[in-house]
């Protein structure tokens, strides 16, 4: 719980300040003067002013920030003073610094993944495991061990990869064609269609499809002192083969079979050091959340699954980074036009628990994933405040547009409606969010 409020804490502060950095580093070089930038809205707890005369502030609600600019100045103050007020600029000044916020989002992550590129990071290999049947998978005739080397004559480098580029063919439905090294070597194409209807809500579109990544039979990666897989003499790195004599393909399916076996003596074939041995092991009983009895042994479970290193240069790095960014920036863009439409489901959309929930996993897996997370949760807040909606950085930039069209900025009146259709749209966006974070943690 620590480790996710801290990472979570660590990622909003981050990101929030970098993005209000946006706006003032483009409003000091357009001329404008600061009067206060805040992290956080809310009660002030805290404030320094620089010599300039700006206020650096903390403030009490953390999940936003701001920066407060010269404003509405008298006619009659000294003209010093008008023409560092914001109104004082022209609209495309004006428009610059209302996006420097989203870009700043969207540099910092270009740069971060150029720094997980350069540094380089171990990643799931593009293997492939069985398709189910029937799916388009299974029908194309990819094979299990079946490792991806080009999707449409894109070179595929490790699994994370190779997911991104399907997930965007996915949302327009396309043909792909998979470049395959066989086990035995041998090279082959195979071509299938992604539809979009696959992108359903709370499951793993590419699973659908039958495009699963391989994962070798589960092993022991630990033993629980005392438990009933320490007295029947099971040892770390033991790789589990079969219960009952019924094969092990996965350490889900070794979960459910122990579920299921409460109070079961079973016989559990493995592998140590190459030999196979059967033991018998006395299934422990619990009661779960619910109340349902349940069976454990004891064991923390691990895979070997095949990595790779995947490692750029400095340019590389950044042209990698770039690409990754703008990549996820388009699939988030079709992403939310499909939502609107109603072909992709709102329950997509996460809320603040949600995505301090992510913040802690990735944190604990390590630097590079929450490095990754950083990046995805900026630019998707570069994403949120380039929409169209009056009270967002989008809305503004709007206004900016039609100012420059028509020669004249928008009434007040207009901008009143806007604002109150706004915080509508924001006040059910807010709730979806929170409604949508709570359906998970119940269920």
């Amino acid at each position: 719980m620590l480790i996710t409020l801290l990472a979570f804490a660590v990622a909003i502060g981050l990101l929030v300040t970098i993005h209000e950095l946006g706006h003032y580093w483009v409003a000091k070089r357009c001329g404008v003067h600061i009067e206060r930038f805040s992290i956080g809205f809310g009660r002030v707890l805290f404030k320094r002013t620089d010599k300039h005369g700006c206020e650096w502030a903390i403030s009490a609600l953390p999940l936003g920030g701001y920066v407060m600019m010269r404003s509405q100045v008298p006619e009659q103050a000294p003209e010093a003073i008008k023409q560092s007020a914001f109104e004082s600029k022209t609209v495309g000044q004006r428009a610059a610094i209302t996006v420097a916020g989203p870009v700043a989002n969207l540099l910092l992550a270009v740069l971060l993944y150029a720094l997980v590129g350069w540094v380089g990071t171990q990643e799931p290999a593009a293997l492939l495991a069985q398709p189910p049947l029937q799916t388009a998978a299974a029908q194309a005739g990819i094979e299990a061990g079946d490792r991806v080397l080009a999707l449409d004559q894109k070179p595929v480098a490790s699994w994370s990869q190779l997911r991104w580029q399907l997930l965007d063919k996915m949302h327009t439905g396309a043909n792909i064609d998979l470049t395959l090294e066989r086990a035995g070597g041998a090279q082959v194409t195979r071509s299938l269609y992604l539809p979009p209807s696959l992108l359903e809500p709370e499951q793993d579109p590419l699973a659908l499809a039958g495009l699963m990544l391989a994962t070798p039979q589960p092993s022991v990666r630990q033993v629980i002192a005392g438990s009933a897989a320490a007295r029947a003499g099971l040892m770390e790195n033991d790789i589990l083969v079969a219960i009952d004599a019924k094969s092990i393909q996965s350490a889900k399916q070794f979960v459910e079979a122990i579920q299921a076996r409460p109070d079961q003596t079973i016989q559990l074939t493995v592998l140590r050091e190459e030999q196979p041995l059967t033991i018998p092991v006395q299934v422990e009983a619990h009661l779960d959340d619910k109340g349902i009895k349940t069976g454990r042994v004891g064991i923390m479970l691990g895979a070997n699954i095949e990595m790779v290193t995947v490692r750029y240069g400095p340019i590389q790095s950044i042209q990698q980074g770039l690409t990754r960014t703008v990549d996820t920036f388009w699939l988030s863009l079709k992403m939310l036009a499909r939502m609107v439409t109603g072909d992709v489901s709102v329950k997509n959309i996460s809320g603040p628990v949600s995505i301090a929930d992510y913040a802690g996993q990735s944190a604990r897996i390590g630097l590079s994933a929450y490095i990754h997370f950083l990046a995805l949760i900026s630019i998707s807040i570069g994403l949120l405040n380039l929409l169209p909606i009056p009270m967002l950085d989008g809305g503004h930039l709007l206004y900016y547009a039609i100012e420059a069209v028509t020669g004249r900025p928008v009434s007040d009146e207009i901008k009143l409606v806007g604002q109150r259709i706004g915080i509508a749209l924001l006040a059910a966006l807010t709730m979806l969010a929170f409604f949508n974070d709570f359906n998970r943690l119940l269920n």
